[in-house]
């Protein structure tokens, strides 16, 4: 996959979820304005059941029906009757009668005073028994009997009255009594917020409080005085939509961190194969080299013995066959470099572990590279005299190897190998005056075919597994490999278990 690509996915991966986010924060947008006016509405609702609640209570408390029987029919206005005096004793205010109770007219024969809806209720009942007619058509039926000639005498006829009801007209409003019965609406719907009622008459404005809200509505009630208005103002509303839109918000929140998150799982594959797809074409130009240096000189040789009559010549075919011998040998190295590489993949690789010193491995180790590389200047200090660890000597041996390679290779003249016993394991420091290796390539290097790159060639020749091997053996061994890089100094450190 080239770079442009790459590019272009990472281009739509983002667009993506920058759509996805948008799509999420108007879906939220809009569920909270449809939940605000929700809460609106219930508020709005609230407030009209109060103010009913309120009116049907003065009703109550306003409404008289004073009901006759009998001769208590006949002229019940009537200066100094039962029905005035009755009138004239009750106390009353712009919010009911007061002391009603007090008065006790029931005791008159014919008389019968009902309050509220009780007076309400008889008076249906008897305007069902005598049907009476409205006053343009009692006026009407009067008319033609004043024109009937059969009739001499009208005085003769009686008026009779059957019932009296009073009402208290009331265009005012007790904001704090209707306070109490709107927040016991708002507690029985479980609005918990805070609210200012507004009372609104054409010339006057009476207000329990008055304050600057966000939302208010008004009261649609018919009960109402007519030309006044009843509106509530309220605050607390952002944390009441919230709550409501709290499941909508949470699934909104996942989804979003789900697309996000499968979007950057996608992203880092594709980073991955990208970067095998590097290694893998690396790995390939190297091998190419690797096996055709040895193929070739073999070539040369069997070509110099069979062409150049270098067989009579037992000396020159002796350096021929050993030339080829030893490119065989490094080819046959390589094949098992790789081989050892598939077993670990392969999980199969078991260790055969034994108990050994721990100093004289490293101090064999050292001789042997001080041998090899007498330009290099091997530094030791391994702390203690004996340490006895138990591992697998043949494969430990070559982890250790392969740091060291990488030390002679890569870094500086100065190698130092330390030796830091601890109470339930060792630790084995190898390091280096070189600065070859940056904090970029750092995590990298125990990659698999992971090499530092230097542009299109490689100074030294390899596969990029040697590190690789030496982490998956620490590991095997239930250790741990770290690199610290500091100034002029490159520095592997490996911790191991004594046991």
């Amino acid at each position: 996959m080239n770079d442009k690509r790459y590019k272009l996915i990472l281009y739509t991966i983002v667009a993506v979820i920058t759509v996805t986010i948008g799509i999420q924060i108007f879906w939220n947008y809009k569920n909270y304005q449809s939940n605000k006016q929700q809460l609106i509405n219930e508020v709005q609702i609230s407030l009209d059941k109060a103010v009913d609640d309120y009116y049907a209570a003065i009703a109550e408390r306003s409404t008289v029906g004073i009901f006759l029987e009998g001769e208590k029919q006949k002229n019940p206005l009537k200066e100094g009757g039962d029905i005035e005096t009755f009138l004239k004793n009750i106390d009353k205010d712009s919010f009911g009668f007061k002391q009603l109770d007090q008065i006790d007219i029931n005791e008159i024969e014919g008389v019968t005073v009902l309050t509220g809806t009780k007076a309400d209720s008889m008076s249906k009942v008897i305007d069902e028994q005598i049907k009476p007619s409205k006053a343009e058509v009692f006026k009407k039926k009067l008319d033609s009997i004043k024109k009937d000639k059969n009739i001499k005498d009208i005085s003769e006829f009686e008026i009779l009255t059957k019932k009296i009801v009073i009402s208290i007209n009331n265009d005012s409003l007790d904001l704090l009594e209707l306070d109490s019965l709107v927040n016991r609406e708002f507690l029985r719907k479980k609005l918990y917020i805070d609210y200012d009622l507004h009372f609104k008459k054409e010339k006057n404005k009476d207000s329990l409080h008055y304050s600057k809200n966000k939302l208010h509505t008004s009261s649609k009630s018919t009960f109402l005085p007519k030309g006044s208005q009843l509106d509530i103002s309220f605050t607390n509303e952002t944390k009441l939509v919230l709550k409501r839109s709290l499941v909508g918000i949470l699934i909104s929140a996942l989804l979003i961190a789900v697309v996000i998150s499968s979007l950057f799982y996608l992203l880092k594959i594709i980073k991955h194969q990208k970067q095998l797809a590097e290694v893998k074409n690396d790995l390939i130009s190297n091998i190419t080299h690797e096996f055709k240096t040895p193929i070739a000189t073999i070539g040369v040789a069997l070509e110099s013995i069979s062409n150049f009559n270098a067989i009579e010549d037992k000396e020159k075919t002796k350096n021929y066959v050993n030339m080829s011998s030893q490119q065989l040998e490094k080819l046959n190295l390589m094949v098992e470099k790789l081989l050892e590489t598939a077993t670990l993949d392969s999980d199969k690789l078991e260790l055969n572990k034994e108990s050994i010193d721990i100093v004289t491995l490293l101090n064999d180790l050292t001789r042997r590279y001080k041998i090899q590389f007498p330009d290099k200047e091997f530094n030791t200090s391994l702390k203690v005299e004996h340490l006895e660890a138990t591992i697998d000597v043949f494969h430990f041996e070559n982890a250790l190897n392969n740091i060291l390679d990488n030390a002679v290779k890569y870094g500086g003249n100065i190698i130092s190998v330390d030796l830091i016993p601890k109470e339930k394991s060792f630790e084995i420091l190898i390091s280096d005056n070189g600065n070859t290796l940056s904090k970029a390539n750092k995590e990298r290097i125990f990659e698999k075919f992971y090499r530092v790159p230097k542009g299109n060639t490689h100074d030294v020749k390899g596969f990029g597994i040697g590190l690789y091997y030496t982490k998956s053996i620490i590991e095997k061994h239930g250790g741990s490999i770290d690199t610290n890089l500091g100034k002029d100094l490159t520095t592997f450190k490996i911790t191991v278990p004594n046991g």
